[in-house]
């Protein structure tokens, strides 16, 4: 009974030394690489075009400026999508996003054009010069954007649809507070 011990431990090898770093960088690679979503804040609103026409149309274009972020680590493709603005529950107009892409783990700032519905600022007018009078405007914005994110041979599908409630002084077209919420959607590929 004057065993050393030996036969209680557990030899080394290299076949459980390769498992276990197999292991690891599986687990480190699938924290690293799960996909986040991106993230998507409007800068600034600026008036582009803004002309009245008889009788008592109104055309407002606008230009927004938003910094959207990809915080993954592949690159994303996506296709033109049509932002939705709401002003009191009404679409009040849309702003265009042109198909593009973005690189991993960047951001950029993005340049949506936007258009106002006369016909709907004209139903809402004693709402919006109310708003106006007390410099405080409430917006909600929503848009789904499509794309895929690719390395090499390797895409996956995805969609992500972003709510954005945005709180604006319509005299200086300042952008005072905004509650932006984004939930992605991947598909199999």
């Amino acid at each position: 009974m004057g065993s050393s011990g030996s036969s209680s431990r557990r030899r080394w090898s290299w076949g459980s030394a390769l498992a276990g770093a197999a292991t690891t960088a599986a687990a480190t690679a699938l924290v690293l690489c799960r996909p986040r979503d991106p993230r998507f804040e409007l800068i600034s609103i600026s008036l582009s075009t803004f002309h009245f026409r008889a009788p008592a149309a109104l055309d407002i274009g606008l230009t927004l400026t938003v910094h959207a972020t990809n915080p993954n680590v592949v690159p994303v493709r996506y296709g033109p999508s049509t932002v939705s603005i709401l002003y009191g529950g009404a679409h009040l107009g849309t702003a265009r996003l042109d198909a593009g892409g973005q690189p991993a783990t960047s951001c950029r700032l993005l340049h949506l054009p936007a258009r106002l519905d006369g016909v709907e600022l004209a139903h809402r007018a004693r709402s919006i010069l109310s708003d106006v009078a007390r410099r405080h405007m409430e917006l909600d914005a929503t848009v789904e954007i499509a794309g895929e994110a690719a390395v090499l041979l390797w895409s996956r599908p995805f969609s992500v649809r972003i709510d954005s409630h945005i709180t604006v002084d319509p005299v200086f077209l300042e952008v005072v507070e905004q509650e932006n919420h984004s939930e992605m959607q991947l598909y199999l590929a």
